[in-house]
């Protein structure tokens, strides 16, 4: 959940029955300032502690800001920190609640490591819990990357060694981290020898040995094939770090496609593309390390520690010093087209409301209808033939399969509202149309290469010329120098996030579902919510 973090008890199940805590309805709306999130947070307020100021970043669920410290406690007036405020009325789910306290949780429960950002104190009013954690002022990865004039294997395996050291103690104190990528990475500043340092883990969660997991969670580019098997454990954290090294050592993404089918169908492939430039020039026992974190039987796959006993690491001094120039410009244009979506999205955010959720619920309670908080097979069968469906028998276990996260044989009201609301998305033209037209902005219909420097942002290296060009040389399919619409929503349906989503054949059925639920009235998707 962005640059913030704690927990969820595991006595709490999520098959307990939790309608949506924050609902924006006359008595519901009182309630959800009685409600707590996080347990034994700090008793003051947070402007009782520090001075809130502008904005650094702003996702899905809140915004983040600088503050500064207004008590001399042992020295630290006046210290600067990031707060991430996290709105409670856009917890639309229990699960979203549950996400929350289980970040906090496990920010607490991690050691202090230099490359971990530090939850410094989380506070809660009525309206949003906020987390006061350390500032990381010097950049994304790949952006101090981008910045320097001098890129090599060398600087490479110091980054992997970083991300690996990491993945080990997270996995040594029993969490798993399920969202490694270059964005969840910050230097804490500008100096040359400034740290690098983790700073997300909205989607991470505790592990014990040999339990598995189901929940297909993460970014595209970097999940494992056995997440999209359902069938996975902490070894997924090594091959997101294995994808990292290979866009440090090529400038782009191991398993690449138009679409999310086609991304998931070259992630279970698994084949390694070493001919291209610059891989010419890397050396021999980088490539091996890559293959051992890449294997795709995680049975097989390198654990953390061997990954940092490996030559590469273990003599990265070594190493060739070679300029990866290529690389460079194509980590540009990476990080670039990252940003742009990342903003569309921000915008999607922004316009989704909490009224279509509240639709979805009653559909959920009229589908449950021995009103025990889980809707069976059955009562799914039967809530889809009420309005309307023609799914087959055969199509409607699917749907169930892809929906039944946590493989009980049922779905509780935040698996359904989850996977129904993520899935409509992306996928909704309303949605992507109002983020389009936030980008262009003189109203032509276009997005021309003036105000894609500004979306991507006027002070970042990302935003030269060059830049610019070879997002346009992707984006620009006509070759008219300008982003229209059906090229905008293409790129925005290429390696989307598949938080808590399922394999396309399951993404179809079930916008077959919600299309089937628009003609009847009952949900107008143009206002959803992920969760």
């Amino acid at each position: 959940m962005g640059n913030c973090c704690l927990g969820f008890s595991p006595a709490e199940s999520r098959k307990e029955r939790k309608p949506n805590p924050f609902a924006q309805d006359g008595e519901s709306q009182q309630a959800s300032a009685a409600l707590h999130i996080l347990k034994n947070q700090p008793k003051s307020r947070i402007s009782d502690k520090y001075v809130m100021g502008g904005e650094l970043g702003r996702g899905e669920f809140g915004v983040t800001y600088l503050c500064t410290d207004i008590e001399n406690n042992g020295g630290g007036r006046g210290e600067k920190y990031a707060c991430k405020s996290i709105s409670k009325r856009k917890l639309r789910t229990a699960v979203d609640v549950e996400d929350v306290r289980r970040e906090v949780a496990i920010m607490n429960h991690l050691p202090q490591h230099p490359n971990i950002v530090k939850l410094k104190a989380a506070y809660e009013d009525e309206h949003a819990v906020h987390l006061v954690m350390e500032l990381c002022e010097g950049g994304e990865l790949f952006d101090r990357i981008v910045a320097r004039g001098h890129y090599t294997e060398r600087a490479a395996a110091v980054v992997t060694r970083t991300i690996v050291e990491v993945v080990q103690v997270c996995h040594q104190h029993g969490v798993m981290h399920r969202d490694l990528k270059p964005e969840n990475f910050l230097f804490a500043n500008k100096k040359e020898v400034s740290p690098l340092k983790a700073i997300d883990f909205g989607l991470s969660v505790f592990f014990k040995p040999g339990e598995k997991f189901v929940e297909i969670v993460g970014s595209p580019y970097y999940m494992a094939p056995e997440v999209l098997k359902r069938n996975y454990g902490p070894e997924i954290d090594v091959w997101s770090a294995g994808v990292i090294l290979y866009i440090l050592l090529c400038g782009v993404p191991p398993f690449w496609a138009e679409t999310e089918q086609g991304v998931a169908q070259a992630i279970l492939r698994g084949t390694l593309d070493f001919k291209r430039d610059p891989w010419p020039l890397v050396s021999d026992a980088a490539k091996s390390l890559v293959h051992h974190m890449l294997e795709p039987d995680p049975t097989a796959r390198f654990n953390a520690q061997q990954v940092l006993d490996h030559p590469w690491l273990q003599n990265a001094k070594t190493n060739p010093n070679i300029p990866l120039d290529a690389v460079r410009s194509r980590l540009k244009q990476f990080s670039a087209m990252n940003k742009l979506k990342k903003k569309a999205l921000q915008v999607i955010a922004e316009i989704l409301g909490s009224e279509e959720i509240q639709k979805l619920q009653d559909m959920f309670e009229t589908m449950d209808t021995d009103k025990n908080g889980a809707i069976t097979l059955e009562e799914l069968k039967n809530g889809l033939v009420q309005i309307g469906s023609q799914l087959t028998e055969g199509e409607v276990q699917q749907l169930m399969d892809a929906a039944d996260v946590d493989g009980n044989g049922t779905l509780d009201y935040g698996e359904f509202v989850a996977a129904t609301v993520h899935l409509q998305r992306l996928d909704n033209d309303d949605h992507l149309q109002k983020a389009f037209t936030h980008f262009d902005t003189d109203r032509s219909g276009y997005i021309e290469v003036e105000e894609l420097r500004v979306a991507i942002g006027n002070d970042s290296a990302a935003a030269e010329a060059s830049v610019i060009n070879g997002i346009l040389e992707e984006v620009d399919t006509d070759k008219d120098g300008r982003i229209s619409y059906d090229e905008f929503s293409a790129m925005m349906r290429r390696g989307t996030d598949w938080r808590k989503a399922s394999r396309q054949y399951s993404r179809d059925l079930f916008n077959s579902l919600s299309m089937r639920l628009l003609r009847n009235g009952t949900v107008n998707p143009a206002n959803q919510s992920e969760r």
